[in-house]
């Protein structure tokens, strides 16, 4: 596709010549075309359509849909989705699943289900300029489901019948619901096989009652040719099928819409099932398949129904009964261990659904800016003032995407944490001291804390994180007037939290109060989805509770959240309590901030990434340090030699082919213990699943301000330990 749109002729098209496409639309396309899930851009006013190769098979046998209108793309259906897309054009991301639309893109309309995402596309100034299409099609998995429900269903109730007619009607009568039939009854086949008699229809909305007897012949010659063969006899209302004489016998008999299901045993038509709907319709491959099946099953149960009556009347009937229902089961259970596998793909692909709109409507947004600012700092003429301002965008979308990264593998619990022992009382009022800050005058900010001091081991950051992004999510339940009760109970068990067991051990609750409007209960089991929100535009990104359940999980605990629609809600954060830690030391005290010349020590630097390790070095030369560069661990190991001689602190990176950055250090510790090691890491999943096991931790991306403090302090322990 995107040879497809080099190619393409844009110059009649609203987008014009590519060369001229604004950034933001540069950038969105680029982004869907590397990636492998289905996706569309619908750009501007008249919604002009862009598309990835993963999106070619939800379009089918359409026309192409290249430069063409979003609504015209899908005419059909456009109705229907609309009014998300104008959502979307307001600026509101929208997620659906399952959404059921009836669509032509085989040369015939089909139903079919799509999950998808609707998110806006911003400028650089924050205007909507269009919308991106997240698509995953769930046609298959919505009616394997569907399907498996009603057989599961109808075997349990012909499981009670006793006899033919009993089979037959249950049957019949569930088939009209689930195809929502208006006139359905079934037919049973005379001892000559000459004739057929329709008994126990169900009409509905008026509908004539077709129970009677027909001769086998009144269907045509070319009806009974079919039966005969064991092909099923579907007829439209226009009977287009038939011959005149054939037509006008079924119109006598008031059939709109026929499909007769034959069984043929030895050659010869034993059995026939005709589902009879007096209202038009168009009968899916997936209708017919399921009917067929229904008829087979049936018909197997009549006729032993029908042996075993013959011989051993009903003992032998209802030993014939549960040799069937064990037959059933089995089938049952392992079709519903194939749906559950089935519906597990499906809730994986619509997760990855959602996350990846997400993302890519949050990352479009931080890479537009960059890249206007970019460009704009490679003008020459550029003044002095417009330079820092541009300089200083970046830095702060950075910044931004920085937290981005964090808040989602907090969300994953993939995120490197840093935990230590503290006392939450004492961390907690201090955070609320803030908080009240933060929710401002006409919110009062109540804190209960017990008597006893409790201590839990945890990343203090990430906790004071957790506290203020529940506040904040208060305040705005709140409207800004109202009371906030911040509160600490010691030695709770954890209770069982949507289907997860609890524990008896003691732990920390920590709640959060508000007397807001509360949470609809729709809403309680997606308030924790990653870019899922109910506020409105621009007032957040859906990442506060997402990392605050994150956070609790990879800390071992939960978070549990109440709340009664107009009388407020509760988070309840749990987290495991610890002994008082007697290690435990004040921090040390940190060089001014000002102090940002080094010490003129010797910084080894192993990094594998060629432009991250210049640019590492470049830092480090330009802070005053001396540096050598080593891009594995066992080259830095030759370079140290047995002592470190002439070095003064390593910075290495963790993740690394061959031996890693943590491997490393753990070996610098047992060989030269006095030499201090800094990790730097943008994600480890080593370090995700432990703490830094001791060693001091620079996150990527880290500005020459944070690499400088480290070293220096890290240097200036060292030289204390070695006095």
């Amino acid at each position: 596709m995107g040879e497809a749109i080099r190619r393409h002729d844009w110059r009649d098209s609203p987008l014009g010549p590519v060369e001229a496409w604004p950034d933001a639309l540069k950038t969105t396309v680029a982004l869907m075309l590397g990636s492998r899930f289905p996706q569309a851009i619908a750009w501007g006013p008249e919604l002009i359509t862009l598309h990835n190769d993963a999106f070619i098979p939800i379009l089918g046998h359409k026309p192409s849909a290249l430069g063409r209108p979003f609504s015209a793309v899908w005419a059909e259906t456009w109705d229907e989705i609309r009014p998300i897309a104008e959502a979307a054009l307001a600026g509101q991301a929208t997620f659906i699943e399952d959404f059921p639309l009836v669509v032509e893109r085989g040369g015939s309309p089909e139903q079919v289900y799509f999950t998808f995402c609707y998110s806006p596309i911003r400028d650089q100034t924050g205007r909507v300029v269009g919308l991106l299409d997240t698509v995953t099609e769930t046609t298959a998995n919505v009616a394997a489901n569907q399907r498996l429900a009603f057989l599961d269903g109808l075997g349990r109730a012909v499981a009670e019948a006793r006899d033919a007619d009993a089979v037959l009607a249950t049957t019949t009568r569930m088939v009209a619901e689930y195809l929502q039939l208006s006139n359905c009854a079934y037919a049973d086949m005379d001892a000559d096989a000459d004739g057929f008699t329709i008994r126990g229809d169900w009409p509905r909305k008026g509908a004539p009652s077709i129970v009677g007897r027909y001769r086998l012949a009144d269907f045509g010659r070319l009806a009974v040719e079919r039966l005969s063969a064991g092909q099923p006899l579907v007829l439209t209302d226009t009977l287009r099928d038939l011959a005149p004489e054939a037509a006008r016998t079924f119109e006598a008999i008031g059939i709109a819409a026929t499909i007769c299901m034959p069984l043929v045993k030895d050659g010869r038509l034993t059995g026939l099932m005709a589902i009879h709907d007096n209202l038009p319709r168009l009968w899916a491959e997936t209708d017919l398949a399921l009917i067929r099946e229904v008829t087979e099953r049936s018909w197997a149960h009549i006729e032993r129904v029908r042996a075993d009556a013959a011989v051993r009347e009903a003992a032998a009937a209802l030993a014939a009964l549960n040799a069937t229902l064990e037959q059933r089961v089995e089938d049952r259970s392992n079709r519903l261990a194939e749906a559950e596998a089935a519906l597990r793909q499906s809730q994986k692909m619509e997760a990855v659904g959602q996350l990846t709109g997400g993302v890519a409507h949050d990352f479009n947004n931080l890479l537009t800016i960059i890249r206007s600012s970019v460009d704009f700092l490679r003008r020459p003429d550029l003044p002095e003032e417009r330079r820092r301002r541009y300089m200083d965008a970046v830095s702060d979308t950075v910044d931004r995407a920085a937290k981005l990264t964090s808040q989602l593998l907090a969300f994953a619990r993939r995120q490197t944490l840093k935990p230590e022992v503290f006392d939450v009382g004492r961390r907690l009022s201090g955070v609320a001291d803030m908080v009240d800050t933060i929710t401002g005058a006409r919110i009062q900010v109540v804190t209960e804390l017990p008597e006893t001091p409790c201590f839990v081991r945890a990343d203090l950051s990430q906790f004071e994180t957790a506290l203020v992004n529940m506040a904040v999510n208060a305040r705005d339940a709140m409207d800004g007037q109202g009371t906030l009760t911040l509160r600490l109970a010691c030695g709770r068990p954890l209770p069982p939290i949507r289907g997860h067991g609890g524990s008896p051990m003691p732990f920390a609750a920590v709640s959060l109060s508000d007397s807001g409007c509360g949470i609809e209960p729709a809403l309680l089991e997606r308030i924790f989805e990653p870019f899922f929100t109910t506020k409105e535009v621009g007032r957040g990104t859906g990442l506060g509770l997402s990392q605050v359940f994150g956070f609790a999980k990879q800390s071992g605990g939960d978070i549990e959240v109440t709340s009664a629609v107009g009388a407020g809600t509760t988070f309840t954060l749990y987290l495991p309590e610890t002994e008082p830690d007697s290690e435990i030391r004040p921090p040390e005290r940190e060089v001014p901030p000002a102090a940002t010349a080094g010490c003129g020590g010797h910084v080894l630097v192993v990094e594998d990434n060629l432009e991250v390790g210049r640019f590492a070095t470049q830092i480090l030369q330009d802070l005053g340090y001396q540096t050598s560069w080593a891009v594995t661990a066992e080259e830095a190991l030759d370079k140290l030699g047995p002592d470190a001689a002439g070095f003064d602190a390593v910075f290495s990176d963790v993740v690394m082919p061959g031996m890693g950055g943590l491997a490393l250090a753990r070996t610098l510790r047992r060989q030269i213990p006095h030499l201090p090691v800094v990790l730097a890491s943008g994600y480890s999943h080593v370090l995700a699943e432990d703490d830094a096991h001791g060693f001091e931790l620079l996150s990527k991306p880290y500005a020459a301000e944070q690499v400088g403090r480290l070293l220096r302090r890290v240097m200036a322990r060292a030289a204390r330990e070695r006095s």
